[in-house]
């Protein structure tokens, strides 16, 4: 401010005006400073804004780590923080994120200081911050009674499952994500739930943990696609590991989606990019994000909203996935 006033050639009190938006400034000097405020950049500090307003108009959006998942969901509350009047503010804390309560950590760093409210990306942890108004997108333990956004991860896995039985397979594989996450258990459900509906035995033999990474879904695919009698097919719980799968098909010498179908669940950008291009069950990623930021400022504005949000997942038919060569 200081050095607004020196430029501008006004007293600090009169930048402190025209910043905070009182009263007693004339026209001219107004309009004098708000060009040199302009000229120079100036940002009242947002620690400086809180302790006067108790109000930053910032929005936080809190990630373990910045991956595919994640930043669709952030594309989406990006897009919907300019009808709000507030601004976003995008945090991880890089590799300290793996483990469980890092949201804890997170809040007590930003929360009263840096950000109003905060959306936070499946936390392990589903709880509420003194003073600070929370929503979770896909908590690991599922919906609770904090505000929470996701897609349905049951209807989405029976899409998938029912697609490749359409096609024919009946040595379908499973490549699970994570036996701690909701999203996990759902998936593994709805895949044996479409079994069975359809009169179909699960071969546990053919169903393995992938873990929603591609460095831990190496192993369990080529433990899959290198047993004597391989599946036909593999619906894999998130897009990572699908295309991990077919990477280690590519090396084992099957082609999809001559001798191996697969398919995954997200869609984002790199299932689209994917060779061949994967068949994956959408989930609205940016829908997602968006709902939870309009979630956000709801509560914060003392709007009354339904806790849970669940979107529609859909099925995407794309290359990686035929009927069997038996057919």
């Amino acid at each position: 401010m200081a050095d607004v006033a020196r430029t501008a050639g006004v007293s600090v009190a009169t930048v402190s005006k025209v910043v905070n938006g009182r009263y007693g400034v004339a026209a001219a000097t107004l309009s004098r400073v708000q060009e040199v405020i302009e000229e120079l950049g100036y940002e009242a500090s947002l620690g400086a804004r809180s302790l006067r307003s108790h109000r930053t108009n910032v929005l936080g959006i809190l990630v373990a780590e910045f991956e595919p998942y994640s930043t669709e969901l952030l594309k989406g509350a990006s897009a919907a923080v300019g009808a709000t009047g507030y601004e976003l503010l995008a945090y991880s804390g890089g590799g300290a994120g793996g483990s469980v309560g890092w949201e804890r950590r997170y809040l007590s760093r930003l929360a009263g200081t840096l950000i109003d409210g905060a959306v936070i990306v499946t936390p392990t942890v589903v709880e509420a911050h003194p003073g600070v108004p929370v929503v979770a997108v896909d908590p690991h333990t599922g919906p609770s009674g904090l505000p929470t956004v996701d897609a349905d991860s049951f209807a989405g896995a029976v899409l998938a499952t029912e697609h490749l039985l359409g096609l024919g397979h009946t040595r379908v594989a499973f490549l699970g994500g994570r036996p701690d996450l909701e999203s996990a258990r759902l998936r593994e459900d709805g895949f044996r739930h479409a079994m069975a509906a359809a009169g179909v035995p699960v071969d546990e033999d053919l169903v393995r943990v992938g873990g929603y990474r591609p460095e831990t879904a190496d192993q369990p695919a080529n433990e899959l696609l290198a047993r004597p009698e391989p599946p036909s097919a593999v619906f894999a719980a998130n897009d990572l590991s699908a295309i991990r799968v077919v990477e280690v098909a590519r090396s084992l010498g099957l082609r999809v989606p001559e001798d191996l179908s697969v398919i995954g669940f997200d869609n984002v950008p790199e299932s689209a990019l994917a060779t061949p291009p994967l068949t994956t069950i959408s989930q609205p990623l940016q829908q997602m994000g968006a709902e939870a930021l309009r979630l956000l400022v709801d509560l914060i504005d003392g709007r009354e909203r339904g806790v849970h949000v669940r979107l529609p997942t859909e099925l995407v038919e794309r290359a990686s996935t035929a009927p069997p060569r038996d057919r």
